[in-house]
């Protein structure tokens, strides 16, 4: 539900984004501009979640990448207190 609901919001976004910047360019035949807004907009609400899943991946392997550094500099702290 949750994941729908923002698929639905992140396509609208970047559908009006789409006719804004349309707009700023001046068009005659709105129709285009309207098929070519929904159609990316259709696009990005598809493809969100791929997109976020990868910004998340990214961001766990950097916080254990950082708990790994801490452990190793423990151990190595801890063996420099002892030798």
């Amino acid at each position: 539900m949750v994941q729908r609901l923002l698929g639905v919001s992140v396509g609208a976004l970047i559908t009006f984004a789409v006719l804004v910047i349309w707009d700023v360019t001046d068009f005659t035949d709105p129709l285009p501009a309207y098929a070519i807004a929904a159609i990316i907009g259709a696009i990005a609400s598809f493809f969100w979640p791929i997109v976020a899943g990868f910004y998340l991946a990214r961001r766990a392997k950097e916080r254990r990448e950082d708990q790994i550094q801490k452990e190793v500099e423990r151990q190595v702290g801890e063996q420099t207190h002892q030798g």
